[in-house]
């Protein structure tokens, strides 16, 4: 664990911007959690056209921004404008940015900022962010598994991060079009500047997926693929070459190989099928780097299946992501969850 001090001479002022959309329960669990650490001074929730209570139920928290529902919604455009008005009324250091579907560590904001007082060039620090209820379904234990990311210094970060004020000034905030892999793109931005990201061994949020179907992997994976290929057309051409190998890879697995094996079967007497036993050749590799983390067998078995699996997916979605732009179509969100239980 990455050592920093338990307490700083002087408390750090920390704002949170919270964003969701029709997350109910979660999202009371994630506000009283936000508003629990004695470092913030300050909270938003900016809710992007909720048909549920959870307007009425932030107010009691903070400050709420309700986007305009005549332009599209996005994350980003969410995160900056909880941002914005977090600044127009307070001198901040730090935000915490969190998903209305998470609940914040107690001790999260504390030691983040200890982290960040004391590492000047950090930007972002983020933790282990954990699935509420992996047991509940396999989708949900795929996430709790794919947050489970080596610590120390990395490329990017995720939805839940504590993050320098400064640099989100310096570079402009988030790309407010993006519909997916915002955060990761706003990393890449602040590297270029010279900053620098970290992931701590400490627990930082407990995230609630409620994904019970395949439909909503599927779909959560073609989001995924989407947000791919828009990084790797925004930045696959610097120096940090951001998502060009994963797009290359989903294009290989989830088209290319598939295709190609299908659309000679005939003329090779079936023999291009053949090229689909390379599948658990990269099923065994995934398998090997899960085991070599320290994850049990059968989880590494069950995430590197998904991983192959969710090719095919991802490969849509990078289509889906070129076929928009050559036509100059608007991208809209693409959306796994549904509404949770009714607040109140």
């Amino acid at each position: 664990m990455t050592d920093v001090p338990a307490h700083l001479p002087e408390p750090p002022k920390v704002g949170v911007v919270v964003i969701g959309r029709n997350e109910g329960q979660r999202l009371l669990r994630c506000l009283k959690s936000a508003r629990s650490s004695p470092a913030v001074v300050a909270l938003v929730y900016v809710d992007s056209g909720s048909t549920d209570h959870s307007v009425q139920q932030a107010r009691a928290f903070g400050e709420v921004v309700e986007l305009d529902r005549s332009m599209p919604f996005t994350a980003a455009r969410a995160r900056n404008a909880g941002l914005a008005r977090l600044l127009s009324h307070a001198s901040l250091e730090y935000v915490q940015f969190i998903d209305g579907d998470c609940e914040l560590d107690r001790g999260w904001i504390q030691y983040a900022s200890a982290f960040l007082a004391t590492t000047p060039n950090a930007a972002v620090v983020c933790g282990r962010r954990r699935e509420r209820y992996p047991d509940s379904s396999v989708y949900n234990l795929l996430c709790d598994l794919e947050w489970d990311t080596p610590v120390g210094q990395a490329e990017a970060c995720g939805g839940d991060a504590l993050m320098r004020i400064e640099p989100l000034r310096q570079i402009g905030g988030f790309r407010a079009d993006l519909i997916a892999g915002e955060e990761p793109e706003l990393c890449v931005r602040l590297r270029q500047e010279g900053w620098t990201i970290h992931r701590l061994d400490r627990e930082m949020t407990l995230h609630d997926a409620d994904m019970t179907r395949f439909g909503q992997w599927w779909k959560r994976n073609t989001r995924a693929g989407f947000a791919f290929a828009e990084g790797a057309a925004l930045h696959g051409e610097s120096l940090q070459k951001h998502w060009v190998r994963q797009s290359r890879s989903n294009w290989v697995w989830g088209f290319i190989v598939p295709v190609i094996a299908l659309l000679f079967a005939w003329p090779t007497w079936g023999a291009s099928l053949l090229l689909f036993a390379a599948y658990p050749c990269l099923s065994w590799r995934v398998r090997r780097y899960a085991m070599r983390r320290g994850w049990p067998g059968e989880h590494a078995s069950l995430y590197a299946r998904f991983v192959v699996f969710s090719k095919l997916p991802m490969a849509i979605g990078q289509g889906q992501y070129w076929f928009n732009r050559l036509l100059g179509l608007r991208s809209t969100l693409i959306e796994y969850k549904g509404a949770a239980r009714p607040v109140g």
